[in-house]
């Protein structure tokens, strides 16, 4: 059993959600689940013996904990019980209770003094405490703030050329470094410009969870955003954060969910012409096209244009807060082929593909499948098969997982058959399988 316990708060343990985590060994859900419950990564790092940075990471869907000593140490250390982890009945669930602890602030001291000067004490607690007040003392609102609005606009440019699980453990930390500021006195000005930042830092980090196909993540994340840009004040990032949040559904199978969310953005992002306006538009468009409710789509389509064209130099900036042509006319290039306009679709796919710079491996390769797509709606689906294997193998491993990958499966589904069991379809097979 481990030395130091901090249970896991009671309440949690009736959470159908957290019960059934622990019933899966799901630690992401259960260390989350713990820190909104205030049990601090570094609390839970010390309870059951492994470092706060991979406590952090598990939490972040980065890694998993398979071992059964680790597992066995998370039930000591949390105090869950053995059952709900698939596990004996633990030594302390039949132990008798401990009488109460007098934790006075002279029993604290007295115990402090006798376990220095027997040598057995850690000051790892100790030096902490004091990095933290130090860090509190010197905060003075604006350094801090800067930074972190800085980080928030840096990566809001993109992956320019990195893989997303590079750009993803450095949001992460980036969101981690700003959410307990949120903790410390501070001006009203202040927290609005942090929680509208960690809104923008969470946002973003739902964007690569969502391309890496990690939909249940990107959910919890783009909520948090939510919540974070609502808290903020402004309306155009919280219907921004919608929008963007509206993809992860329409890619993964739910478009009448999509609907629901891209039009709850266009709500909030209301009569301007805005970025988070065209994009609500555009998601409005491509869901209802694989609702199959087509006069719909075109309609939403047609906003989308008319406000893609008023936006100002500012407002097309190429970032992913942005709304730049060449990410409308991505959005296009879907939407049209969803509702099979493949000859406007292939015009959207050209212009698309002009103006996505050669780095942007992960946008190149979604644009070819939409061709690839096309061609198969066109009755070309043996050539449909051989473009979309050429672009999966044209693209560096790295690239091809997550929503890469789903829409290549979904072309592959897609085929007749005869053509999936041809040479030609094992070619897109293995290349989807590698």
């Amino acid at each position: 059993m481990n030395p130091i316990s901090r249970a896991l708060p009671r309440h949690l343990l009736t959470e159908p959600e957290v019960r059934q985590a622990l019933a899966q060994r799901n630690f992401t859900v259960v260390f989350t689940a713990a820190q909104r419950a205030q049990l601090s990564f570094n609390a839970i790092a010390d309870a059951i013996g492994i470092k706060a940075d991979r406590v952090s990471k598990i939490a972040r869907g980065i890694g998993e904990i398979t071992g059964i000593e680790t597992v066995e140490r998370i039930a000591d250390g949390l105090r869950i019980p053995g059952e709900m982890l698939g596990l004996a009945t633990r030594p302390w669930e039949t132990a008798p209770p401990s009488p109460p602890r007098q934790e006075d602030p002279m029993h604290r001291r007295g115990l402090l003094r006798g376990t220095l000067a027997a040598g057995t004490a850690s000051l790892t607690g100790v030096a902490g405490a004091l990095a933290r007040t130090n860090e509190a003392l010197a905060y003075t609102g604006s350094e801090a703030l800067t930074s972190i609005e800085a980080a928030a606009e840096a990566y809001s440019r993109g992956y320019r050329g990195r893989a997303p699980t590079d750009v993803l453990d450095e949001l992460a930390d980036e969101v981690d470094r700003a959410a307990p500021r949120l903790l410390w006195q501070q001006s009203a000005a202040s927290r609005k410009a942090l929680t509208h930042a960690i809104g923008q830092l969470g946002g973003l980090t739902a964007i690569v969870l969502h391309d890496l196909g990690r939909h249940r993540e990107a959910d919890q994340w783009f909520a948090t955003a939510a919540r974070s840009a609502q808290r903020s004040g402004d309306q155009q990032l919280h219907a921004w954060i919608l929008a963007r949040h509206a993809m992860v559904p329409l890619n993964f199978g739910a478009p009448l969910v999509a609907v629901r969310l891209a039009e709850q953005a266009r709500h909030l992002a209301g009569d301007t012409d805005t970025p988070a306006a065209a994009l609500a538009a555009s998601v409005t468009a491509r869901a209802h096209a694989l609702a199959g409710t087509h006069d719909l789509a075109l309609d939403a389509l047609n906003d989308a244009d008319r406000i893609a064209g008023k936006l100002d130099a500012v407002q097309t900036a190429d970032t992913w807060i942005g709304y730049c042509p060449q990410k409308h006319q991505v959005h296009r290039s879907q939407a049209l082929t969803l509702l099979g306009k493949t000859g406007l679709a292939r015009a959207a796919q050209h212009t698309a593909l002009e103006l996505t710079a050669p780095a942007s491996t992960m946008t190149r390769t979604l644009l070819l499948l939409d061709a690839a797509a096309c061609d198969h709606r066109d009755g070309e689906s043996l050539a449909a098969c051989e473009a979309a294997t050429t672009a999966l193998t044209a693209a560096a491993g790295r690239f091809r997982d997550g929503l890469v990958h789903r829409r290549g499966v979904e072309l592959h589904r897609s085929l007749p058959p005869d053509l999936r069991e041809s040479r030609a379809g094992r070619a897109l097979a293995d290349a989807l399988a590698a």
